[in-house]
């Protein structure tokens, strides 16, 4: 910072605060403003001592076994880059936080140096790998969707990634020290046995989504079990990996850790630990079925296929499920956010169909389609942006969603799906 001509840090920082793109959280701001404070004093403060003067942490506190502070400090330089990406653009110096060290510096932007750090950029970055929570996922989806997703994993612009993440919306994911478990929607199927006790064919039934599903059924009438057996079991869509593919590169971007579990796997406890995203049709919602349509102003139909509006008195439905090869059909896209009850943030990325799944996740994934999305809204996206819900018509052939129109859009009150839930 010996540049004479250089701007002040606290201005700049101020600036920065006061544009709003630290978020929601005050830790942020407490963090920035004490690494300021040690920069003015040439000091380069160590990781437990910020632990303990800016996130409250007490003198037993374990820099070996907790990661809180690394976690922040990765956040807070995301989010300095997405200020400058999305507020300042051309500025002439810009407030960093070097890789692997806990101090801010000033620097000097070149005019031919993006707001985003060359050493980010896409042609100086290696291909990211893909976390093991990824990994875990290329195991259910097979070989075939392996070789996509390997194939898919090179890094995303730094610009539009950070500018997606700094949308209200995934900000609700990404201010706090909570893990994202990531949920893909399945489906649980069972065996039917013929008369000599084999396996004749596999069974897919709505009302049956786990193994213990399954054991429910038995218990309740035991002569099933010469019937039926539990194969451990289930399958996805194919849209479902397309939808993750859109999704990856944000869960990435957040720096935190990012769990993969399957619905039939889904845990009651994992609702109310981790930020959820729901990836998969809505007919495979299971465990957050109720939680959510019990409040939302839209219900599906007895095949799923179907979205009924409760206010419009209006019913859409899906054609994905009938055309032939080559047929243009209309799907249904759903996008639903809400906050939890233990200070987590639930999001569906969902649809009918493949078509209508792969359109949700394009506009949960890019910041252009969720502005887009805000600036359409009749009510205040202030109040209701981290909490509403948004059903779209597409257009596809083959599975593939080509264009699309907003059918509904209305803010969710939480406070409903938590008072109905008890």
């Amino acid at each position: 910072m010996s540049d004479t001509g250089a701007p002040n840090l606290q201005t700049l920082k101020q600036r920065i605060i006061d544009s709003g793109a630290l978020g929601r959280s005050p830790v942020y701001v407490k963090l920035l403003d004490y690494l300021t404070d040690c920069a003015a004093d040439s000091r380069q403060p160590k990781e437990f001592e910020i632990a303990v003067d800016v996130l409250g942490r007490d003198s037993n506190f374990d820099v070996s076994r907790d990661s809180v502070v690394r976690v922040y400090i990765h956040q807070l330089r995301k989010r300095l880059e997405a200020y400058y990406v999305r507020h300042e653009p051309n500025a002439d110096y810009r407030i960093v936080i070097p890789k692997g060290q806990y101090i801010i510096t000033l620097e000097a932007c070149r005019p031919d140096t993006p707001a985003a750090s060359r050493e980010d950029s896409p042609e100086r970055r290696r291909p990211a790998r893909l976390t093991l929570a990824l990994l875990a996922l290329i195991a259910v989806l097979g070989a075939a969707n392996a070789w996509q997703w390997s194939a898919s994993s090179g890094p995303e612009p730094v610009d539009s990634l950070q500018a997606t993440l700094s949308h209200p919306m995934w900000q609700q994911l990404t201010d706090d020290e909570l893990p994202i478990l990531l949920v893909m929607g399945d489906y649980y199927i069972f065996g039917e046995l013929d008369e000599e006790g084999r396996i004749s064919r596999m069974v897919r039934d709505f009302f049956i989504n786990s193994s213990e599903d399954l054991t429910s059924l038995f218990m309740q009438d035991s002569s099933l079990q010469d019937y039926f057996r539990d194969l451990d079991m289930t399958y996805m869509p194919e849209g479902s990996a397309d939808a993750m593919l859109q999704v990856a590169p944000i869960l990435r971007a957040t720096g935190k850790p990012v769990r993969v579990t399957m619905m039939s796997r889904l845990q009651t406890a994992d609702l109310r630990n981790n930020h959820i995203i729901y990836i998969g049709y809505i007919s495979a919602l299971d465990k957050l079925n109720n939680l959510y349509f019990q409040t939302s102003g839209l219900l599906p139909g007895r095949t799923f296929d179907e979205i009924f509006d409760k206010q419009g008195q209006t019913l859409y439905t899906s054609t994905a499920g009938l055309p032939q090869q080559g047929q243009p059909f209309r799907d249904l896209a759903l996008l639903a956010t809400w906050p939890g009850a233990n200070q987590n943030q639930f999001v569906l990325v969902t649809g009918t169909r493949d078509a209508g799944l792969m359109h949700a996740a394009d506009v949960v994934s890019d910041i252009h389609k969720l502005s887009a999305l805000d600036s359409k809204a009749d009510f205040d996206t202030e109040q209701s942006g981290v909490s509403h819900e948004a059903l779209f018509e597409v257009y596809g052939i083959d599975r593939m969603n080509f264009e699309a129109n907003l059918l509904y859009h209305q803010p969710l009150d939480p406070a409903l799906i938590w008072a109905n839930s008890q």
